[in-house]
């Protein structure tokens, strides 16, 4: 043990659509150091489970804890995940169908490893120790490359008849709405992800040809998701117009969270909750316009761990598996 740094850290590790996040977290939630990678495109398991790895081993010797003080690791995955066997069973934006993830893990990292889908670890963050601390009910949206969800009722995580549960990124909010990932059409998540951001700040661009975004694209810049943040912040109308159409658009898949499960917060995390008030006042605005009382007034936040979230709540998942090898989401 390192002097000062409590023992028995685990690490955390979201891996998502396009990065790979990864911390050295204490006992307290704490993140000790973090890594971020972005995660190469690929149609090979086997180069997304060597980045987990590799990122774990650099956590584990960066000498802020003794290697030894590491004693289990958690991963979050976009994929629909077999609890009793650790196989992803559905992935949409990473090639891990029908992969035993978590025991192709174990085995390369020699620790335990705890698995579950990333919305879940998001939503299990911030039940624990975060925004939505001491409710019953509660419903997290993450928007990033996708939409992730997790969904607290009655005071336990939902998972489903075979873990399947709460998609609310694959909700159809527009029957013809564009092609989603998935392969349906209209999903929510074809329409208010980073992704989509990005698609339709690169629309705005051909429209506004005066605007910060027309320059850059006009220059060879790809219009993503967080190209339209940054020009937003920085006061570009064009881009606070994106925002505000894909946060109205958001507000609609909130609308329907709430109606159906009544929470008593939902919040927002992923990387496109960095722009703030600008996604998330006209996601709230259309919440509650389009929400039946009383659910219209429930509170739409942003997460307080923000991008960590998925990180944290993989985190949490190791750690509880460590304390009773019960994992977190059966309470």
């Amino acid at each position: 043990m390192v002097a000062g740094v409590p023992e028995d850290c685990v690490i955390g590790v979201d891996l998502g659509g396009t990065k790979l996040l990864a911390g050295l977290v204490n006992p307290e939630l704490r993140v000790l150091e973090r890594t971020y990678r972005l995660a190469p495109p690929s149609n090979d398991p086997e180069d997304l489970l060597q980045l987990v790895v590799d990122e774990v081993r650099e956590l584990t010797h960066s000498g802020i804890v003794a290697p030894s003080d590491v004693v289990g690791v958690g991963v979050g995955i976009p994929s629909l995940i077999d609890q009793a066997t650790g196989v992803a069973v559905s992935t949409v934006h990473q090639p891990f169908d029908g992969v035993p993830v978590r025991d192709e893990l174990q085995d390369r990292l020699q620790l335990p490893v705890a698995l579950d889908n990333d919305g879940n670890c998001a939503m299990l963050a911030e039940w624990r120790a975060g925004a939505a601390r001491g409710c019953d009910d509660a419903v997290l949206m993450t928007v990033g490359t996708g939409i992730g969800s997790g969904v607290v009722a009655g005071g336990t995580l939902i998972r489903g008849s075979t873990g399947a549960a709460t998609e609310l990124g694959h909700m159809v909010v527009d029957f013809d709405g564009p092609l989603c990932p998935c392969t349906n059409r209209g999903c929510l998540e074809a329409l208010a992800s980073g992704t989509a951001l990005g698609r339709e700040g690169a629309r705005l661009a051909g429209q506004r040809p005066g605007s910060a975004l027309a320059r850059l694209a006009g220059a060879g810049e790809v219009i993503t998701g967080v190209t339209v943040t940054e020009q937003a912040q920085l006061g570009d109308r064009a881009a606070r117009e994106a925002l505000e159409r894909v946060g109205t658009l958001l507000g609609v898949g909130i609308a329907n969270a709430m109606n159906i499960f009544n929470p008593e917060v939902v919040l927002i995390g992923g990387g496109v909750s960095a722009a703030g008030e600008m996604l998330l006042g006209p996601a709230r605005t259309e919440a509650r316009r389009r929400a039946r009382p009383p659910s219209n007034g429930v509170r739409v936040e942003a997460a307080t761990f923000g991008a960590d979230a998925g990180m944290v709540g993989a985190a949490v998942l190791a750690l509880d598996l460590l304390r009773d090898g019960t994992p977190a989401w059966q309470g």
